[in-house]
């Protein structure tokens, strides 16, 4: 029995990977923790929590890997200190409780771009997540890097993204592969193969490397 967690199941990447994954007979259980319920499947455990308040003690943090999809935006999050607590705070909390508990191996949903240096708060705070997830001693640590994500229609507007889309789809034959445009179920395909894959050490996935893997 193989089991996956997936961290963030309610995005765009993280629910294109629960489902991915619950068509994939690698993993016979996935356990997605989410704020509101997940449609039914009898692959699928659910937990209803907040990840403000996560329960140490809950037997669904030990897996076989952990995938993670946390995240939101400047615009829903409303304040920077929001923003990095999502983005960063809750990423690296759930982590500890999944390695705390046993987990082996981590995969991160981050960015291109991700620097803890940056001056870009965006950038800043995705490569210091990145930065502190060393730090707890996975067997197996990776994070994936893509450009702009391609999920087609989305619910939350965001003009400038959308704007972005437009140009990134046109523009893509003379775009370097490091700033096309990435669709979410080639991210999604690419950490379920490094959740699978399990490889020691740290590994980065760039944007590029996740346009090849079609």
């Amino acid at each position: 029995m193989k089991t996956l967690l997936v961290l963030g199941g309610t995005g765009m990447v993280g629910s294109r990977i629960i489902q991915t994954a619950l068509s994939d007979p690698a993993w016979t259980a996935v356990v997605a923790p989410t704020r509101q319920p997940l449609p039914f499947n009898e692959k699928l455990e659910n937990p209803i929590v907040d990840y403000a308040q996560l329960d140490p003690t809950a037997r669904w943090w030990c897996a076989d890997a952990a995938v993670c999809a946390l995240g939101t935006t400047m615009k829903t999050a409303g304040s920077a200190e929001a923003f990095r607590r999502v983005d960063h705070d809750y990423v690296v909390k759930a982590a500890q409780l999944a390695r705390k508990a046993g987990t082996p191996t981590f995969v991160l949903n981050s960015s291109l771009g991700a620097n803890a240096g940056s001056r870009t708060l965006y950038l800043r705070v995705k490569g210091q997540t990145e930065q502190d997830l060393t730090q707890l001693g996975f067997d197996s640590l990776t994070w994936v890097r893509p450009s702009l994500l391609d999920a087609g229609e989305r619910p939350e507007s965001r003009p400038g993204e959308t704007a972005g889309l437009w140009f990134a789809r046109r523009l893509a034959p003379i775009i370097p592969a490091r700033y096309r445009a990435v669709s979410t179920a080639d991210v999604a395909n690419v950490m379920l193969a490094a959740a699978r894959d399990g490889a020691s050490g740290v590994r980065v996935i760039e944007s590029e490397e996740i346009q090849r893997s079609r």
